[in-house]
């Protein structure tokens, strides 16, 4: 043990400085637009309408220390009732059509939407067919589209924000 500690005085410290944050990260715009435009915390439903599951797994990567959405003020919630926005992936599948529109009609006004992904914009690969409807929009009235497949945490972050700022513009 002596002698460890005795290379560690001699060598210093050999890790990598800590990174910068990365300026692209707009979680503290993104908190102050949350606090002026609901006064409290964002609560989002996020609804898979028939997606392969990567751009929930970004999603998820929001919650990591890392991105720290909890601290930028937003917050998931397991019921639309209670959602300020519903974030929506994937293509929408016939057979969960009458359930983004329930979960749709349930979310309180003023609402947003986000749709998440190619599949969300567009239908992405799998487009309009016998077993899919194509994208949120065909569905239900969509504010913003974050692109990519699947969009980095970054992009939802900006996509979050951009949906925040859409309805404070056009009052």
């Amino acid at each position: 043990m002596w002698r460890l500690l005795q290379q560690i005085r001699r060598v210093g410290l050999a890790s990598e400085p800590v990174p910068a944050p990365d300026p692209s990260m707009l979680q503290h715009e993104l908190h102050e637009e949350i606090r002026r435009a609901f006064g409290r915390a964002l609560a989002i439903r996020q609804v898979d309408a028939g997606s392969c599951n990567g751009c929930e797994l970004e999603i998820h990567a929001l919650s990591n220390p890392y991105y720290n959405l909890e601290g930028s003020g937003i917050r998931f919630v397991a019921s639309p009732r209670h959602a300020d926005a519903l974030l929506v992936t994937g293509p929408v599948s016939k057979h969960m059509a009458e359930a983004l529109r329930r979960t749709y009609n349930a979310t309180p006004e003023p609402k947003l939407v986000i749709a998440v992904g190619d599949c969300g914009a567009c239908g992405g690969v799998f487009g309009e067919s016998y077993a899919s409807l194509g994208g949120v929009a065909n569905v239900i009235p969509v504010d913003v589209i974050v692109p990519g497949c699947p969009p980095t945490p970054t992009a939802l972050l900006q996509g979050i924000l951009a949906a925040i700022r859409k309805p404070r513009a056009s009052v």
